[in-house]
C-alpha cells in the first residue's frame, strides 16, 4: 500500500576531494626527472532536482541518508584522480528546504529546478602543480578537502491555484471528484482524506489546479488534528474555497459558525512562505443541497454570508447542480490573480567584485582565551584543512601562504606576540612567525628535494670518473707537470 509523506529530515554528505600525489619522475638516464604527482579529484555534490513525476517524499522517509561519491587520489606520471559523481535526488514540485533551525533555505518550484544541498570538497594539488622557481621539487602534496555535510528538512507544499477548506466530511473530496478526474477516497466518516489530492479543472479556455486537503477543526493552527498538514498545502493557493456542509446533524454547528471557525484558523496561521492566508480571495460553497433541509438552511444563511462580501454558490455534488457556474467563477478569479502578478524577468547575472581593501580574512580575539586569537576566512580555513601536518615542508608551505595573504602582519597589528595561541580552521597552534618555515629550511633547502640532490651528486661523480677515464696520455702528462 502506497503512503504519502510530505515532511522528512534528510542527512546529506557530499563527497570528499581526493588527496594530491607527491611523486618524482624516475627513468633511466634521467636522474633529474622532477615532480610528477597528479592532483586529486573533486568530490561529488548532492543536488535536489524537481521532477513533476514525483508526488511524495516517501523515498526519503525510508532512505534519509544521501552520500555522494568522493574524488580519487592523484597518481604519479601526472595522472589526476577521477572526479566523484554528483548525486541527484528528485523531489516533488513545491518542496521547501529548511535548515536544522527551521529557516527556509530554498523554495523549489518548477520542473527541472536544481539546488546544491551539499558541495563536494576540492581535490588536493599534487607536487607537480606546487612546483615553482623557488620550490622546484616539492616533497609534499595537498590533502583533499572534506565534503559538506548538512541536516535538512524537506516539506512539501502543494502547488495548486485553489484550495478547498472545510470541516471533515463537508464534501471536499466529492467536489474535486466531480470537478476533475481525480479519484480521492470518499466515505461517510470524518478524516476520510488523510493526504492532499490534486485535480486539474478545465473551464472554457482556462485550466487550473485545485487541491483537496485534510479536514480542518478548531485549533488546527496550533497543530490540533491534521491542522498543520492541512494548512501547509494551501499556502500557495491563489483562492480559498470554504466548503460548508448544510446537511450536518452535529450539535453546535451551522454554516455561519463553520465559516467563522475557518476564518479564525486562517487568521492565526502564519505561512512560512510569507504573507497571510486571510488576505487571499475566498468563496463559499453551500454543499449537499440535494437534502431538502440543507436547501432551506442555505436559503436562510445566504444573505448574511453575502453581506460579509463573500461570493456564495449553492451546489450538490450528487445532482451536480451549480457545478458549472462555480467552476467558471473560480476560473475567473484565478485568471485575474494570474494577470495581477508581474511577469518574471530574465535571470540577471550580478557581478560583485571584491573590495580593494578586503583581505579575505579577519583576526579576532579568542572569546575563550584572553591571550589567543582566531583567524576566520574561507581561504585560510581551506588551506589548513588541506595541509598534512606530519610533513614539515607542507607546514612551511602553509606558513608561506598565510604570510603572503597578510595573516602574520594582521596578527602583529592585533597585538599577537610569539607564543600566543592562534586558531585557524579549528586547528590551534602557538604562533611563531618564522617557526614553520624555519623548520622546513633546517630539514633541507627550500625548493629542493633530498632525493633529487642525492641523484644529482651521484650523477656528477659518475661524470667526473668517466672524464678521467677518457683522458689521453698527453693530458696525463700535462697533469703530472702541473703537480
Amino acid at each position: 500500500m502506497s503512503r504519502f509523506v510530505d515532511r522528512v529530515v534528510i542527512h546529506v554528505a557530499a563527497g570528499s576531494g581526493g588527496n594530491g600525489c607527491a611523486s618524482v619522475h624516475r627513468e633511466k638516464y634521467k636522474p633529474l626527472g622532477g615532480p610528477d604527482g597528479g592532483d586529486g579529484g573533486n568530490g561529488g555534490d548532492v543536488v535536489l532536482v524537481v521532477d513533476n513525476n514525483v508526488h511524495t517524499l516517501l523515498d526519503f522517509h525510508f532512505r534519509p541518508h544521501a552520500v555522494a561519491d568522493s574524488g580519487k587520489q592523484g597518481h604519479g606520471a601526472n595522472r589526476d584522480g577521477a572526479t566523484g559523481e554528483d548525486l541527484e535526488l528528485t523531489v516533488p514540485d513545491g518542496t521547501v528546504v529548511l535548515d536544522a533551525n527551521g529557516e527556509i533555505v530554498v523554495d523549489l518550484v518548477g520542473h527541472g529546478t536544481r539546488f546544491i544541498a551539499a558541495r563536494g570538497g576540492r581535490g588536493g594539488l599534487g607536487n607537480a602543480a606546487l612546483a615553482s622557481k623557488a620550490r622546484r621539487a616539492p616533497g609534499f602534496a595537498l590533502l583533499g578537502e572534506p565534503g559538506e555535510t548538512r541536516d535538512l528538512v524537506l516539506e512539501l507544499r502543494s502547488v495548486a491555484d485553489a484550495g478547498l477548506l472545510g470541516f471533515p466530511s463537508a464534501g471536499k473530496s466529492s467536489l474535486i471528484s466531480v470537478l476533475s478526474s481525480a479519484k480521492p477516497k470518499i466515505a461517510d466518516y470524518p478524516f476520510t482524506t488523510l493526504v492532499p489530492n490534486l485535480g486539474v479543472v478545465t473551464a472554457g479556455d482556462s485550466v487550473y489546479t485545485i487541491a483537496d486537503v485534510p479536514g480542518l477543526i478548531p485549533g488546527a493552527s496550533q497543530g490540533k488534528g491534521l491542522g498543520l498538514d492541512f494548512l501547509r498545502h494551501i499556502e500557495r493557493c491563489s483562492v480559498l474555497v470554504h466548503v460548508i456542509d448544510c446537511a450536518t446533524y452535529e450539535a453546535g454547528r451551522d454554516p455561519l459558525s463553520d465559516i467563522d471557525a475557518l476564518e479564525q484558523e486562517l487568521a492565526r496561521y502564519t505561512p512560512a512562505l510569507g504573507g497571510t492566508l486571510a488576505d487571499r480571495p475566498r468563496m463559499v460553497v453551500l454543499n449537499k443541497l440535494d437534502v431538502p433541509e440543507a436547501r432551506e438552511l442555505a436559503e436562510l444563511v445566504r444573505p448574511e454570508i453575502e453581506a460579509r462580501g463573500l461570493p456564495v454558490f449553492e451546489m450538490s455534488t450528487v445532482t451536480r447542480a451549480g457545478l458549472r457556474e462555480f467552476s467558471f467563477a473560480l476560473a475567473k478569479v484565478i485568471e485575474e490573480d494570474r494577470a495581477s502578478k508581474p511577469t518574471p524577468e530574465a535571470t540577471r547575472i550580478v557581478l560583485r567584485p571584491t573590495a580593494v581593501d578586503d583581505s579575505g580574512f579577519t583576526v579576532e580575539h579568542d572569546p575563550h582565551d584572553d591571550t589567543g586569537f582566531v583567524v576566520r576566512g574561507e581561504r585560510p580555513d581551506r588551506w589548513v584543512r588541506q595541509t598534512d601536518f606530519n610533513n614539515t615542508e607542507a607546514v612551511g608551505y602553509l606558513a608561506d601562504r598565510l604570510a603572503r595573504l597578510g595573516v602574520e602582519e594582521a596578527l602583529a597589528k592585533a597585538g599577537a606576540v610569539p607564543g600566543c595561541p592562534v586558531t585557524i580552521g579549528g586547528v590551534t597552534f602557538d604562533w611563531e612567525p618564522s617557526t614553520p618555515a624555519g623548520v622546513a629550511v633546517m630539514m633541507h633547502n627550500r625548493g629542493s628535494d633530498p632525493r633529487l640532490e642525492n641523484n644529482a651528486r651521484i650523477g656528477a661523480t659518475e661524470r667526473k670518473a668517466a672524464k678521467v677515464a677518457r683522458r689521453t696520455p698527453f693530458e696525463e702528462m700535462l697533469d703530472e707537470d702541473d703537480e
